[in-house]
């Protein structure tokens, strides 16, 4: 009897794979018969899963930002924590996510590096990717306003704010040796104090200040 092909495992390899192949060959001089060969499979069965080495990029950010992503929805609202409590949890979440995938956010990020020199940019896909957790920090921020938990501010300017700050530390985790996670978790955990309604006084930088 043939043995049953598990579809997403196969699917999965071939990303791996892929961005193994993506890593040490760059973007551009890497080519599906190439990343066949090193699965162990003709380049028709590629085919039956991407079309080309875009979609094989494409569903990698997807897969690995939807690791991240995917279990914060229901989280945000099933914990009693105060707001501004939740939205450091997530981003405590995120930053330990990424570290524990480092190979594969290195070998994302270099892929978008090497294109971004042909002039060719990825940042629309990513900014895809992001948006329902930047409306997710807006939705947590605005319920913590009317809950009382966060000052009045800028809701919108507070959500990319703190995005850009895990955007750079996930940049720091694929390329920096010296990356410090205690120091990046306690920037952001420092920046999100100063909009707590009542901080809880061990502020690195007063919220005097």
């Amino acid at each position: 009897m043939p043995k049953k092909i598990d579809h997403e495992e196969r699917k999965e390899k071939i990303l791996q794979t892929a961005l193994k192949v993506f890593a040490r060959e760059g973007y551009r001089d890497s080519n599906l018969s190439l990343i066949a060969q090193e699965c162990g499979i003709s380049r028709p069965t590629i085919y039956q899963y991407f079309k080309d080495k875009e979609e094989i990029y494409y569903y990698a950010v997807k897969l690995v930002t939807g690791r991240m992503f995917s279990k914060f929805a229901r989280f945000a609202w099933d914990t009693p924590e105060n707001f501004i409590d939740r939205i450091n949890m997530i981003c405590n979440d995120i930053m330990d996510t990424a570290s524990a995938h480092e190979g594969e956010l290195t070998s994302l990020v270099d892929v978008m590096l090497q294109m971004k020199k042909e002039g060719r940019d990825f940042n629309a896909i990513v900014l895809r990717r992001t948006a329902k957790l930047t409306i997710l920090f807006k939705r947590l921020l605005r319920a913590g306003v009317k809950e009382g938990d966060i000052i009045s501010c800028d809701i919108n300017k507070v959500a990319d704010h703190i995005l850009l700050l895990l955007e750079s530390c996930c940049f720091q985790v694929a390329f920096l040796d010296t990356f410090d996670m205690v120091l990046s978790k306690e920037l952001i955990n420092n920046y999100l104090e100063f909009f707590k309604t009542n901080p809880n006084g061990n502020l690195v930088i007063p919220r005097s200040i």
